[in-house]
């Protein structure tokens, strides 16, 4: 029996585990995603995502160095497009994040860190079905430089600084009511030296 016909009896025999214990639950007690995944949801969809990433993936080696700027301009990227459901800190303890099923990860535990880095890549571009992940990847994958620098800052998440925190912080994206109540806050600080009223945004 060659590889790929043993791969597709594997996800065969998952596919249908899993389908017979999500209609379990369903008929024990709906679907929720305020439910935390049980063992067995956790186990098969970890072996699912590790046979949805091909051999070849597993094993690409980063063609990016990890110098400081690099890291800076990963940590940037970070916190304007993937914060809002995984945290500055990588930890998924956000309001999305929380609520996603599965929830998003602790990416600076050892089911993330564990991951190769051609792992770690091919989800960054390519996202995971039935998740909340999504592809980021736009580009042709040896063109995608931006989920490789990602790669570089995923690694970094466990020695992560409050400096790089508070920075992280500013960058963040802010919702337009954010936005207005810093407008009218700094229009508050400078109200001696301006008579100009904040601008309110709709």
């Amino acid at each position: 029996m060659t590889r790929r016909w043993k791969i597709g009896l594997a996800l065969v025999v998952l596919g249908v585990a899993g389908g017979t214990l999500a209609l379990w639950l369903f008929l024990q007690h709906g679907f929720s995603a305020r439910d935390q995944p049980t063992a067995v949801e956790a186990f098969v969809a970890r072996q699912l995502r590790h046979l949805a990433v091909p051999r070849s993936a597993r094993q690409a080696q980063n063609p990016i160095p990890a110098t400081p700027e690099v890291l800076a301009e990963a940590r940037a990227h970070f916190a304007d497009h993937c914060a809002i459901c995984h945290g500055n800190d990588g930890s998924g303890q956000t309001e999305i994040g929380k609520n996603l099923y599965p929830k998003a990860p602790d990416m600076r535990q050892s089911n993330t860190q564990s991951l190769s880095d051609g792992e770690l890549f091919y989800i960054i571009h390519n996202g995971i079905r039935l998740t909340g992940m999504p592809a980021w990847g736009d580009d042709p994958p040896e063109e995608d430089q931006d989920s490789w620098k990602l790669v570089h800052f995923i690694r970094h998440l466990p020695k992560l600084s409050q400096e790089e925190l508070e920075e992280m912080k500013q960058l963040n994206p802010r919702s337009p009511q954010e936005l207005e109540e810093e407008e009218e806050q700094n229009f508050l600080q400078g109200e001696d030296s301006s008579s100009t009223p904040p601008q309110h945004h709709h």
